[in-house]
């Protein structure tokens, strides 16, 4: 039987930062005031060091649902006991104003009795520096001071604030309000400024769902997939993380434990597709800001990932915390950023294709940054030889990759189209070269004996990344070649409920021995690309 894990916390933002909210109401995981940053609550990965923002009810035995204000990342975690029924509404402000977007570093949460007559504690208890630093409390006027982290933080709410300072219990007989502060506090009416700001942040998020394209297929799942990945780019420099966590699991006991709280240029390329395919351009507009600033003409090549503000250093250290379920290490940085993973040239020259050939962007970046083409190009036609790490980022093993192949191929089919969107003859030569050259690399990698491609030049091992070949238009849809590589990775890689593995050869930390969903849906994409549509919808919903 396959086995499921699920992590069961709400997410909100507003592209600023991020909180993970747990059904008991607890902040579990936040980092303030960067993606980055330290968590202020990070009970996530340690219960003791990781502090904890909780409305938890006095009696011991309750019921929770959690579930979102309609089309927003506006969260409500309601609290059912004995004694009553409770809300708690919590937010990151998100709205325009004054022609930007407002976005501070600030939570809001919003407590308000349902029914009968609950009764509740406020635990308010933030960390500094993972969990090494605990600020000193002051009683204000209208507010509690925690000093001695990086920078002070204040919550200011009309709950009794000795009855927060003194871990005593308060009825609830109205609605409470709670707004926790990073450096500058709230200077404003607090009712009638949260409640403002909560109006606000759901016309925002339902404005912004409004305006995507899609068709009636799955609509709840596309919107709410959409409203997660909003909230992974780091506005200010347009940088896109891969998660807000670090340090959670692949599988119990395994050590792959990865922080991925960086912008990995590959992942994305992927979301900045899945934006496209929704009809949201704004993300990519400022992800061309973040390409351009990390982007040096002098540097050989590309690192996979980078900081959110562009650095290129993220040294990976152990932290003394006891870990998710006691999985430990818990890691800070990532040492892959040292990796040689030379798809992700191709990867960038097909997330900004759009910007200059779809007439709907008129922002001037297109002829002027024809330059950055150009070192794309250069840099697949000086790398087309050189093994690497591969978009599994193995730690220890360098191969010619597939995967990495067929993104220079991609790459270099975006830059053709550019070129002749521009007329730019000496683009579409250099990039039609190129094209060659990934061909016979990729056709390398294939296995007459297996009838597949397999994951690198002079290998056997199957590798569920080329199931991309089918979906990405390299492979002809209805040939005999196609269907038997389909059949290959199915045989070798997939599960009876459709899930995939991303390869079962022993890497780094042995076999691995979780799927990947990425890949699942991977399949799913190649099945209706070959026009096995009902088994692609079967096993879609059976993902879902």
């Amino acid at each position: 039987m396959t086995q499921k894990h699920t992590y069961d916390y709400g997410l909100i933002g507003n592209c600023a930062f991020q909180a993970h909210i747990g059904k008991d109401t607890n902040i579990a995981w936040m980092c303030w005031p960067r993606f980055d940053s330290s968590f202020i609550f990070g009970g996530l990965l340690d219960k003791k060091k990781g502090g904890q923002f909780s409305i938890l009810p006095v009696e011991a035995e309750f019921t929770s649902q959690q579930y979102y204000e309609e089309n927003t990342n506006v969260l409500c975690t309601e609290i059912t006991t004995e004694s009553g029924t409770y809300k708690v509404t919590d937010f990151a402000p998100r709205f325009l104003q004054f022609e930007r977007y407002f976005k501070p570093i600030m939570l809001i949460r919003k407590v308000e009795p349902i029914s009968g007559t609950p009764k509740v504690k406020i635990l308010c208890e933030p960390k500094g520096d993972y969990g090494n630093v605990t600020p000193k409390t002051y009683h204000g006027s209208n507010h509690i001071e925690f000093l001695g982290m990086e920078r002070d933080l204040r919550l200011t709410t009309n709950i009794p604030l000795n009855f927060i300072l003194e871990d005593r219990w308060v009825y609830l007989n109205d609605t409470k309000y709670m707004v926790l502060t990073y450096g500058a506090p709230l200077e404003a009416p607090l009712g009638e400024t949260c409640e403002d700001f909560l109006k606000k942040t759901v016309l925002y998020w339902q404005k912004w769902v409004k305006h995507m394209t899609m068709s009636n297929f799955a609509q709840k799942q596309i919107i709410r997939s959409a409203l997660v990945l909003k909230i992974h780019q780091y506005e200010d420099t347009g940088a896109i993380i891969a998660a807000g966590t670090t340090s959670l699991p692949e599988s119990p006991g395994s050590t792959r434990n990865w922080d991925y709280r960086y912008c990995w240029l590959r992942d994305a390329y992927y979301t900045l597709a899945a934006f496209n395919y929704i009809g949201h351009f704004e993300e990519l507009e400022n992800y061309f800001n973040f390409i351009i600033n990390v982007s040096d003409p002098a540097e050989e090549r590309y690192q996979p990932l980078y900081t959110i503000t562009a650095g290129s250093n993220i040294e990976e250290v152990i932290m003394d915390l006891e870990g998710y379920l006691g999985n430990q290490p818990v890691r800070v940085g990532n040492q892959a950023y040292t990796h040689i993973q030379n798809d992700v040239y191709g990867q960038i020259l097909l997330a900004l294709l759009p910007l200059y050939v779809d007439d709907r962007y008129i922002n001037g970046v297109k002829k002027g940054s024809l330059v950055l083409i150009f070192e794309l190009l250069k840099k697949i036609d000086r790398l087309m030889d050189e093994p690497d790490a591969g978009l599994w980022e193995f730690r220890t093993l360098e191969q010619y990759h597939c995967y990495t192949y067929l993104f220079h191929w991609a790459g270099a089919q975006a830059a053709w189209k550019i070129g002749k969107a521009f007329g730019n003859n000496k683009m579409m030569q250099q990039a039609k070269a190129l094209i060659k050259r990934a061909t016979a690399k990729i056709e390398a990698c294939y296995d007459p004996e297996l009838g597949a491609y397999t994951q690198a030049i002079g290998t056997k091992n199957m590798d569920a990344s080329n199931l991309q070949l089918i979906c990405m238009g390299y492979l002809d849809p209805k040939s005999r070649k196609t269907k038997l590589h389909l059949e290959a990775l199915e045989k070798e890689l997939k599960t009876p409920e459709g899930l995939f593995y991303r390869y079962m050869h022993k890497d780094d930390f042995g076999k691995p021995d979780t799927t990947f969903l990425i890949c699942a849906f991977w399949y799913v994409e190649a099945l209706a690309t070959v026009g096995r549509v009902k088994e692609a919808i079967a096993t879609f919903e059976k993902l879902i």
